[in-house]
């Protein structure tokens, strides 16, 4: 007589599709926030226009993936037509997967370059050991990437700095530095040849992480150089993430603030004329030097 197998609970069998469901529906609702606020950030700041060449460097890690997938995404239906191009910085550091990311490029059909330049070497040589290395190294990637974009005609490089990312380089420019500047969504490059865009502006690292992991990118990850726990920006990074804990929502209103800056509320003479505000006559202002004891 053959066994009889026990019929399964039909709760059990159908407990897991609403979950599954519920998942899916977040995920959905996660890539359709992440596009608005790309979106907005691009149409806010003029990121991109028609005919641009756009360069969108490619690290291996979670916010540039963010970046070039969502970028994908938006190109489908956006209102100009432009170009991308992922482009990644082998430095040769010790223990790179060379393969990982064309091998993840390829499977997108995307338009990709690999540059190769040992700057993990120089680095080595001309930091005393003990000392950071970030400093250094980001001069001579953003070198090397400035180079190729005005080589190959990129009329926008694009990185994947996120909202979090402005906010700890205020801080950081702030604490360590005694000036109130950040990292703008769009900028020129020092030399004038460059138009930086930074489409993540708005957009939350706790959102880039749930969605990296949704989307199961190939993550690279970043500690190839070694640990270096008291770099200052993971300074300024801890303190943000224990003023998000005790408050939440502080970031985002750091964020917005650095939207709506009010020069008369501030104290910097080059931004705002205070020797003109309530001035009587027409008579010169004294020399400073006047007014020193």
């Amino acid at each position: 007589m053959p066994s009889i197998l026990p019929i399964a609970d039909p709760a059990s069998l159908a407990a897991p599709r609403p979950r599954a469901e519920r998942e899916r529906r977040e995920q959905v609702k996660l890539a359709k926030r992440l596009r608005h606020q790309v979106g907005r950030a691009i149409a806010d700041f003029g990121m991109i226009e028609e005919g641009d060449k756009v360069m969108v460097c490619l690290s291996g890690g979670k916010d540039s993936y963010t970046l070039l997938d969502i970028l994908l995404q938006l190109r489908k239906k956006a209102p100009v037509s432009f170009s991308l191009t992922a482009v990644n910085l082998d430095q040769k550091q010790p223990g790179f997967p060379e393969h990982v990311l064309p091998d993840y490029l390829r499977s997108l059909g995307v338009d990709y370059h690999i540059l190769e330049q040992d700057t993990y070497s120089v680095v080595s040589r001309v930091v005393p050991e003990g000392k950071t290395m970030c400093s250094l190294c980001s001069r001579l990637r953003r070198g090397a990437l400035y180079t190729y974009a005005g080589e190959q005609g990129f009329t926008k490089i694009a990185l994947g700095h996120h909202r979090d990312d402005l906010v700890a380089t205020f801080f950081l420019n702030l604490f360590f530095h005694a000036k109130l500047s950040g990292m703008p969504p769009k900028l020129l490059s020092d030399d004038g040849r460059h138009v930086v865009i930074r489409p993540l502006a708005y957009v939350r690292e706790d959102d880039i992480v749930a969605y990296a992991e949704a989307r199961q990118f190939p993550i690279i990850p970043c500690n190839l150089c070694g640990s270096q726990e008291n770099l200052q920006r993971k300074q300024v990074k801890r303190m943000l993430d224990a003023w998000e804990k005790e408050s939440p929502g502080r970031i985002e209103t750091i964020a917005r603030a650095l939207g709506d800056i009010r020069p008369s509320q501030l104290s910097d003479p080059k931004l705002f004329d205070f020797l003109g505000l309530g001035k009587r006559g027409d008579s010169p202002p004294p020399d400073v030097h006047d007014w020193l004891a």
